[in-house]
């Protein structure tokens, strides 16, 4: 077996210290600049690596994050992580990431499989399922830099970095109404979630800004998927006075409407408009292209990350939670083929 070479072996072929070298290696004070060429020259030609796991608990930190993704099927949240990695990688920071499937018992997995890494801080957007938010509690309660991106729960007082989604939803309704739509209805999620309480709430003021009547017929409470948007259509072109137009609250239940319009040949946007949240890439690969809310995806990655590094900075390893700070980025309107019935 090969020997691992060690701070040691460079100081004796270099007749230094020990201290020097270590000094040398991570660019301490005390070593002069040739000194300090020198020792890293022939780190790199001794094949010399850190003790990575030795040097962090010296440091107190493993300059390693965690994020906890609900789904890496979903382009938004692809994006969000492009964000993070752009920020992550700027100052010095590793990613790893862990896949929840909208399931609390993996964002449990998660956790720990983050604690046991000995991560200095946990991005993470809720899974649809998770109703009980212990988990995130004890995060907090062991001082660990915690930020929520996307979906949030105001009432923990953990930071997060969200999308004005009451604005978005009243963006995306009240297009459809100028589009001409007289009977406009929405495809919800879960409501025990925030962002989808606050899309039906946008829904709802627009349509009563509007002078336009909400009804619970033309609400349908769907589970945030392709299917559920097929169930929706099914249900609303049931009832005796249907809708001429949807609001789903992503993108995914959005092309499941389309599907099921496509399916039955009502043709859209002519006679169905339809408009979904987030701007999934398929969304205008599609025929007809999805209008949809752009979320600013790339942007909440970056926001979420300075949020991070600022509490792991301010808290040198136990954060206390004195304060919440809440970034809310602006909605982003992409109307396309789906809803532009007069162009």
């Amino acid at each position: 077996m090969s020997h691992k070479v060690t701070i040691a072996d460079i100081a004796r072929e270099l007749n230094l210290t020990g201290a020097t070298v270590s000094r040398a290696l991570n660019n301490r004070k005390g070593t002069s600049e040739d000194t300090r060429k020198l020792v890293q020259a022939a780190a790199e030609r001794m094949n010399y690596h850190r003790d990575r796991i030795a040097y962090s608990l010296r440091a107190g930190r493993t300059n390693i994050i965690g994020v906890i993704i609900p789904s890496a099927e979903i382009n938004f949240f692809g994006s969000v992580i492009h964000g993070i990695e752009n920020m992550a990688n700027n100052h010095g920071y590793n990613v790893l990431i862990y896949q929840s499937n909208e399931l609390p018992e993996f964002e449990q997995k998660g956790i720990s499989t983050f604690l046991g890494s000995r991560v200095d801080g946990i991005l993470a957007s809720v899974a649809k399922e998770t109703t009980n938010f212990r988990h995130y509690l004890e995060i907090k309660e062991r001082g660990l830099p915690l930020v929520f991106f996307d979906r949030a729960n105001d009432s923990l007082n953990i930071p997060s970095v969200v999308v004005d989604d009451y604005k978005g939803a009243y963006y995306a309704t009240e297009h459809l109404i100028h589009q001409g739509y007289q009977r406009i209805a929405h495809i919800a999620g879960q409501q025990h979630l925030k962002i989808f309480r606050d899309r039906l709430e946008g829904y709802k003021a627009a349509l009563s800004a509007n002078n336009m009547s909400i009804e619970d017929d033309l609400i349908y409470n769907g589970n945030v998927s392709i299917e559920a948007g097929r169930q929706a259509i099914r249900h609303f072109l049931e009832l005796s006075n249907p809708p001429d137009a949807v609001f789903a609250v992503e993108d995914f239940s959005a092309l499941g409407a389309i599907k099921e319009l496509k399916d039955r040949q009502i043709i859209i946007p002519a006679d169905f408009g339809v408009v979904g949240f987030a701007n999934e890439a398929f969304g205008e690969h599609i025929t007809p292209s999805l209008s949809s809310i752009d979320q600013q995806t790339v942007q909440m990655g970056k926001e979420a990350f300075k949020l991070l590094l600022e509490l792991i900075e301010e808290g040198k390893g136990a954060v206390k939670y004195n304060t919440k700070s809440k970034i809310i980025l602006e909605p982003v309107p992409v109307f396309r083929q789906s809803s532009q019935r007069r162009g």
